[in-house]
């Protein structure tokens, strides 16, 4: 039996965008409390280890939201589910795209997040079939690299879209779950 290839399925129905070509690579969930999630996600599926983080500045050097600059914060921890990673977020101070969603629907999935290797080619595509950034935030590197940018995806999609240019390096993580 053939099985044919996502590129394959995408260039038949002639879809004008490929930002979903590589397929999901993050599944965003917002969360109330982060720590408590992490444990209960650790005891009951065993999912981790667990590396948290906070995303404010000036370790997130540059922040938008809405187009205008911002100083947004959030506490998250990030793991592996099989391939997939997964990310738990705790919305913090400022005004964001994660208090928005909370205001709206409560707590859950938020993103699915989408691997890039240049961000600028993939927001310009994104652009080109109606897709907006609504926030991002650039810089969280070991070099001041890496970006992340949520697009305005969620009234046709059911589902907010984020485009991830990974760093080349992280820092360390404030602590590990469970630890090491």
């Amino acid at each position: 039996m053939l099985r044919a290839t996502l590129e394959d399925v995408l260039m038949k129905n002639q879809v004008k965008s490929s930002l979903l070509r590589q397929g999901v690579a993050q599944i965003g969930i917002i969360v109330k409390d982060l720590d408590a999630t992490v444990k209960r996600y650790y005891d009951v599926f065993g999912i981790g280890p667990w590396h948290f983080y906070t995303y404010q500045k000036p370790l997130v050097r540059k922040m938008t939201y809405h187009g205008e600059p911002a100083d947004y914060s959030m506490r998250l921890a990030l793991s592996y589910f099989g391939p997939m990673r997964i990310e738990l977020i705790e919305p913090g101070e400022g005004e964001s795209v994660y208090h928005d969603f909370v205001r709206e629907h409560g707590y859950g999935i938020h993103h699915l997040g989408l691997l890039t290797g240049n961000m600028e080619a993939s927001l310009k595509e994104a652009g080109s079939v109606g897709i907006n950034m609504i926030m991002d935030g650039t810089g969280f590197g070991l070099v001041g690299d890496g970006h992340y940018a949520y697009l305005d995806t969620e009234n046709d999609f059911g589902v907010t879209l984020e485009l991830i240019e990974r760093p080349k390096g992280r820092l360390q993580p404030e602590k590990i779950y469970p630890p090491e």
